[in-house]
């Protein structure tokens, strides 16, 4: 079953189904891009691993309480019952391992990284050491001769710095080629538009294949049976605005889907 949306589905964005989002898209563009890019430059999955503490939105689908059994002890025969006060459910800290796949294009002779490419998730994207990490290694790919790719399917946290037309739109694909740079190309896309083809950047001279993250999003959507695993009838996780959740609204009942 294809998704109902014509580009992205926010439904995917909730912080329990991103995830394996994140990490079936990694793969699928690589194995998109692999044929593509034969035989100068192959796609290699990389990965990052770090230990922070796990709140807010990425607490989604975690167990608020955890039960543990205890012996109990002898205690007198009879007690003076005790009022009980309602308690607070409250959220504690929580080390995570961390991993953070993304992409890298190389040179197939010498193993030289000519363009990374970056799906963000949402550590990236709120305050904590996941988005220190992430801007840390991005400006240190910025100040490189190395191309950057940088996909954003995500509406919820803060985009990532530039200046310019369109942080205020809800999804983002920047290009920023070496070369150019300060000047990248942006393509800046929101829930009732398609998601934009774009070229990856390789050595100059060289013939760039265009990436169609579209189908791709689709094709993965139909083979890991997410419409089994949203629910079209709630609301999607972050909430959309007014308006987008009333054009929302109106696609799904189409679809037969509220």
């Amino acid at each position: 079953m294809p998704s109902p949306f014509p580009g992205m589905d926010p439904y995917l964005e909730h912080p329990a189904i991103w995830p394996d989002v994140h990490q079936r898209l990694i793969v699928a563009l690589a194995d998109a891009l692999g044929p593509q890019l034969r035989p100068r430059y192959r796609a290699a999955i990389e990965e990052r691993v770090y230990v922070t503490d796990v709140e807010g939105p990425f607490f989604l689908g975690r167990p608020d309480v955890s039960v543990v059994e205890v012996g109990r002890t002898a205690g007198p025969a009879m007690q003076a019952p005790v009022a009980l006060v309602e308690p607070r459910i409250v959220q504690v800290p929580l080390l995570d391992r961390i991993r953070e796949g993304y992409l890298e294009v190389r040179e197939a002779a010498i193993g030289g990284v000519v363009t990374v490419v970056e799906l963000l998730l949402p550590t990236n994207k709120y305050p904590g050491e996941g988005r220190r990490l992430y801007e840390e290694k991005r400006m240190q790919v910025l100040g490189t001769r190395t191309h950057l790719v940088e996909i954003d399917l995500l509406r919820g946290g803060e985009p990532m710095r530039m200046w310019g037309d369109g942080r205020d739109s809800h999804y983002r694909i920047l290009v920023s080629r070496a070369e150019r740079r300060p000047r990248a190309e942006l393509y800046a896309f929101n829930l009732q538009d398609a998601v934009p083809p774009f070229p990856l950047p390789l050595r100059t001279g060289d013939e760039e294949p265009i990436v169609e993250l579209g189908p791709l999003l689709h094709a993965l959507y139909d083979r890991a049976g997410y419409d089994l695993a949203v629910d079209y009838t709630a609301d999607p996780v972050p909430p959309l605005e007014a308006d987008d959740a009333a054009w929302a609204g109106q696609l799904l009942r189409e679809k037969g889907l509220r």
